[in-house]
This record gives C-alpha cells, structure tokens and sequence, in this order.
C-alpha cells in the first residue's frame, strides 16, 4: 500500500514538472523524481527505478553521492534550457512616446487600443471600413437632429391626459408589476392602450370597429403582450394617479446634459498630464467660446450639472450654454480645483470621470488614445484640433473626430469628408448636437442598458405600491392606515438630472412605499429623516439636507446624490 502511494506521488510530480520544464525529456522526469519526493531528499529503490525505465534500458541501480547527483540534474536543465533562452529573447519596440514623435504631422486625431473595444470615426482605414455614422448606417448627411432618448415616453401626456380615461394595476407572476391605461377616442373611434412592464412600456391604439364589445383589461393586456398571465386587473381609483403615471413615463426624459472638456497638450499621452494641465491657450479659450459662455458659479440658478454654486469648492468659473430648450454644463478640467501632490487629480477627475461623453482639445499633433482615461462612465470622446487648411493663409479650421466604445451604437450626426469645418457657427451646431445625441446613444450600452433597467424596475414598483395604497385609502379600506393628504407622489418627477440621479432617487423612493404599506422605519430620536447628502438638483443651490417628509411632488427630482468618484 505504501509504495503504491509513492508510485501515485511519483507520476504526479512528472506531469508537473515536464510542463514547468516546456517539455523535457523523459529522462529529465525520471532523474528528478529519483532525488526528491516533498521537501525529502532519498534514494529511490533500485524496483522503483526499474518500473520507470525502459525494457531495453534497464541497468542495474548505482548509488551516486548527493553532490554528484546534483551536478547532473543541473547540467541536464542547462543543456536543455539554453538554447531556448536565445530563441525567446526579442527586440522591444520604441516606447510608444518616441515613436509617435517622430513620425511628423500625419498622425490622425485618435488612435485606438492595441486591444480593440473602441470604434473610430473618420476610420483609420476609410477604404476598408465604412464610417459607423456614414448613410450606409441610415444616417443623412447635414441633418443635425437630436435625437429622442424615449419616443414614448410622453404619449401618456399627450393623449391621455386631456381626455377621460382608466387605468388598472396587477402583478403578474412572471412580469412582475403591471400598470395598464385604457382611453377610449370617440371622435377618431380609438381604443389607445398603454402596458407599464419592468421591460419597457407597450402602446396600441385599436380601431372601436374591432370589437362587438370594449375588450376587458386583461383582455387589452394580452393584446399588447402574449406573455401576461394575470386573470384580473385591480381599478386605479386614486384623483392623482395621472400625476404619478406622468412622471413615471417621464423619468427618462431630462432637458439637461453635462459634459466633460479635456485640454490636451503637445507630447501629452497619458491620463496625469492631461488632468494637470491649468493654463488655458488662447486658441483653447476660443473653443470654450464656441461651445458656450463663461459663467460665475457663485450664485448660479441654472442647470449646474453638479458643480457648487455656493461655497466655491468646485472653482469660480464654468462654461454653459442653452441649445435648442436644453440646458448643458461643461465639466472644463482647467477650471475645476487643481490638488499639488496629487497626480492623478481626484477633484477634477470626479466630475469628467463621472460624465458620459467628453470633448478633447488637441493642441499639437499628439492623438488621443482612445482608453487614455480610465473611467467607468466616460463611453464616448469627441476630439478637435485647430488646423489651418494651408500654409499661406491665416484662416482657421477645426477638424473633428469621434471614437466610442465598441457597444455604443452609431449616432449622427454625419461628418463631412473630410471632417473640417471652417464656420464657428456651424461648429458649434455640429458639435453640441453630437455631444448630446453621443450620450442618449450611451445608454443603450450594455452597462447602461442593465443600470436603466434595473432603475426602471424599482421605480415601476414603486409606482404600482402607491398607486395600490392611495387607491385603497380612497375606497375606505379600514386595513390601510389614512395618509396625510400633504404628502404628494413619492415617484420621481419630470425634468430628471440623469439616469443614475434617477437610480439612486428610485432607491429612496422605494424605501418611502415601503413606509407607505404600514413597513416601520427606524427612527432616532424625535423624528426620522434623509440621511444628509449634498444636493444635486437642476438648479436648485442648497446644500444642506432636507428630511424626506418635507419634499413636495416637485421637489424629489432636486433631492440628488452627491457625485462620486471615479
């Protein structure tokens, strides 16, 4: 039995070592399993020795002294081993830094990672790829159209609103929450439907002519989705349930954007350099005059985009600036605090490294990698180099390039060909249109497709708790304690700040029906409140914490996290 199991353990360790050994020789494998078993050093049996060897190489065991033995083993490594040394030793090519200044002025705008992941546009290789927002894609050229975060998402507004309508609540076993609105159009003979699921929300309208009798609710329901399963839906009785259904469909629709703006020098290829640059060229000053104008942050009523407009700790200045009935704020890394010691520059980074999309001015002919900035959020960078188109003239051009990563879908608008604009004002059209369409095509990648919907559910859970409690008040049920009538609708209301604000909001929300369904919360002291958190609204300038009680309908959407950093 013993030796049975020194057997086992010698041909575990020959497995081991001839890959350690990059496939020596059986030889190799027999001479170290005759010196060592563990940390102990034996003879091993001349019957051992016979079992491992060859028929026709059997020779009779020889004791050797330890020295001897050793020397041998070595000697076989270094026969074996060194001639592959030489075979796997190579020329390191130049750091990248060298090579990329010695190339001269041909260098594109950006150049993406060795390992892929991000796409770039113009290509590097415009013969072989086609633009990823070329009209091969759908896209038309000189069509500078934002596009629409959610097509749908005001359909309830619009049509059900203004006429008289119902809506019904189930929970469906593998759905979940459900929430169904049903108006009947009389003068166009319509039956316009809308089904709330954690998905996505379904809309149909069916012609009156369809039916001998109106559909039922379940009935309407399966018409929009095949997989509903409930066999009854419970009636909305509650006066404010239009309110609560409105911002609900709402909550992804936000007139506010706020972006990065990157200043990157000559000989700048990393993350550090770029995050310290402090003083401003005056051709960079003229690019922040294009995107908008510069603002005094102390006091400032307007979208913020989370910058302090009281206690100055996020700088004195700020670029802002409305487009088209929206408001965006420029996160400008020269005008956020600058730390000393502190090379990766957290005070800036924490606001860019949180934005989605980020504008990068390139000074010099350095690219831009295009994973240069390790962030979690930033999915999209739009560069722009000043140029001039020749060498005679003094006329000023820019020249733009867009990269993303390589599961943001295709957004417009088109870039010229070549991708240079000459006219301030249409420069400034191209690039906020695109910096806005860039983010609402972020969302859809797979980090933020899983952030939203998760968002989308509890705020849908949310909405179908309270819609179920006030309406169960307003019937009398004696089961449901009578809420105060100052406390308005606990889902977060329209004109949000972004759709993690809305994560982090659906939290709390959540917390508060809970509170709603008879759940005790904890309480300390003479009353509970909101854990303090520095506010983030759109425009809103109070810092301090407000107790969750005190929000009224419109001011949950102001009630926001802190940002975090990256």
């Amino acid at each position: 039995m013993e030796r049975e199991k020194r057997n086992d353990m010698s041909f575990s360790r020959k497995r081991s070592f001839t890959f350690g050994a990059y496939g020596g020789s059986h030889f190799l494998v027999y001479s170290v399993d005759r010196f060592t078993c563990g940390d102990e050093t034996r003879p091993e049996t001349a019957e051992e020795n016979l079992l491992d060897s060859p028929a026709g190489d059997r020779k009779p065991f020889l004791p050797a002294s330890s020295n001897q033995r050793d020397t041998e083993l070595f000697e076989i490594i270094e026969k074996l081993q060194g001639s592959r040394i030489d075979e796997q030793r190579c020329e390191f090519p130049l750091p990248l830094k060298s090579q990329l200044l010695t190339i001269g002025a041909d260098l594109p705008l950006i150049l993406p990672p060795k390992l892929g992941g991000y796409w770039v546009d113009p290509p590097l290789q415009r013969l072989v790829d086609v633009s990823p927002t070329s009209s091969h894609y759908g896209f038309v050229p000189e069509c500078y159209d934002i596009m629409e975060r959610d097509r749908e998402a005001k359909i309830y507004h619009k049509f059900f609103r203004s006429r008289y309508h119902h809506s019904f609540t189930a929970v469906d076993p593998a759905l979940g929450p459900l929430v169904l609105s049903v108006c009947l159009e009389e003068e166009e003979s319509k039956l316009r439907v809308i089904l709330r699921m954690k998905e996505c929300s379904l809309h149909g309208a069916f012609s009156v002519s369809l039916f001998p009798n109106i559909p039922s609710a379940v009935e309407l329901a399966k018409m929009l989705c095949d997989r509903v399963t409930v066999s009854k839906f419970e009636v909305v009785s509650y006066l404010k349930a239009p309110e609560l259904i409105t911002t609900f469909d709402e909550h992804r629709v936000s007139p506010n954007f706020k972006f990065g703006v990157l200043y990157q020098r000559d000989r700048q290829f990393n993350e550090e350099d770029i995050l310290s640059n402090n003083e401003e060229s005056e051709e960079f000053k003229e690019l922040l005059s294009i995107l908008g104008e510069t603002i005094q942050l102390q006091g400032f009523t307007r979208f913020r985009g989370g910058l302090d407009v009281c206690h100055g700790q996020t700088g004195s200045e700020a670029i802002f600036t409305s487009f088209h009935g929206r408001e965006i704020m420029f996160h400008v890394a020269t005008k956020l605090p600058f730390t000393d010691g502190d090379p990766q520059q957290l005070q800036r980074k924490r606001h860019i490294g949180n934005d989605i999309v980020a504008l990068v001015y390139q000074e010099g002919q350095s690219p831009f990698l295009s994973d240069i900035i390790k962030s979690h959020f930033l999915h999209c960078f739009l560069v722009v180099r000043r140029i001039k188109r020749t060498e005679d003239t003094s006329e000023t051009a820019y020249e733009v390039s867009v990269t993303a990563r390589e599961d943001v879908p295709p957004f417009g608008p088109v870039l010229p060909d070549p991708p240079i604009f000459t006219d301030r004002a249409l420069l400034r059209e191209f690039l906020l249109t695109k910096l806005i369409n860039a983010e609402i095509s972020c969302y859809k990648a797979q980090q933020f497709s899983r952030l939203e919907l998760r968002t989308r559910s509890l705020l849908l859970e949310s909405l179908h708790a309270e819609l179920c409690t006030r309406s169960q008040c307003m019937m009398g049920d004696p089961s449901i304690a009578s809420l105060p009538s100052s406390e308005g609708p606990r889902v977060v209301s329209e004109g949000s700040g972004g759709f993690i604000e809305n994560f982090k909001r659906a939290i709390r929300v959540r917390s508060h029906s809970f509170e709603t369904l008879g759940v005790p919360r904890r309480i300390g002291g003479s009353a509970s409140q909101r854990p303090k958190t520095e506010k983030d609204g759109d425009g809103d300038r109070s810092p301090g914490p407000l107790p969750a009680d005190s929000l009224g309908p419109s001011e949950i959407r102001d009630q926001a996290s802190p940002q975090e950093d990256t």
